[in-house]
């Protein structure tokens, strides 16, 4: 009886591995998703669990501007290997799609960014290079200098109104100046007044 149930369990664990067994998935690959590379390489590595079928596996690599960089793979096993043909430095999408003996389909991608080469600029247009100087820099033809010969008339008379303005408002500001001094004496003359009245009462 002992000897029954062993077997019997056994078997409960070999019987769901034999659907595990024949769902394909990828193992590695190279470079590795997410990596940094400053050297692209000459091809695009991806390792899976089972042979995948060159008639059923569909892998294509993206750069930067949705570029193909990729080329017919090579299968050698349960390795297949795709030419990598960078155009500029940045992202790139490794994307593959197989089918498992089990007739499930495997999909997925593999991201690694390439960090030398010419970086896209989609915001450059032919029409701003045209016009850039020796140094990279837009050119300043036709564009008026702001140096101190574009001052005009206008500008310096205008500079100095506010100065006339200033004199002007103290000139007219000292007689208040003076009537608040006699009011205030005359407050003083008057309290004194009142006080001495207080005392000789």
């Amino acid at each position: 009886m002992p000897v029954v149930l062993g077997v019997a369990f056994g078997v409960s664990f070999l019987v769901p591995a034999t659907p595990a067994a024949a769902h394909n998935e990828l193992t590695g690959s190279n470079p590795r998703d997410g990596a940094r590379v400053a050297s692209a390489p000459a091809r695009v590595e991806l390792r899976f669990l089972a042979k995948p079928s060159p008639t059923t596996t569909k892998i294509t690599i993206t750069g930067p501007d949705n570029v193909v960089a990729g080329g017919t793979p090579a299968f050698d096993g349960s390795r297949v290997r795709v030419p990598f043909k960078p155009a500029a430095a940045g992202l790139y999408i490794v994307g593959y799609q197989l089918a498992s003996s089990d007739g499930h389909p495997v999909k997925g991608e593999v991201r690694f960014t390439l960090t030398t080469g010419t970086a896209a600029d989609p915001s450059a247009s032919p029409s701003a290079a045209a016009s850039a100087g020796p140094t990279g820099s837009p050119s300043a033809v036709g564009v008026p200098s702001a140096g101190p010969a574009s001052a005009t008339p206008g500008s310096s008379t205008a500079s100095t109104v506010p100065a006339a303005s200033e004199q002007s408002d103290s000139g007219g500001r000292w007689w208040i100046w003076a009537l608040g001094g006699l009011l205030l004496l005359a407050a003083l003359a008057t309290g004194l007044v009142f006080r001495r009245r207080r005392g000789a009462q």
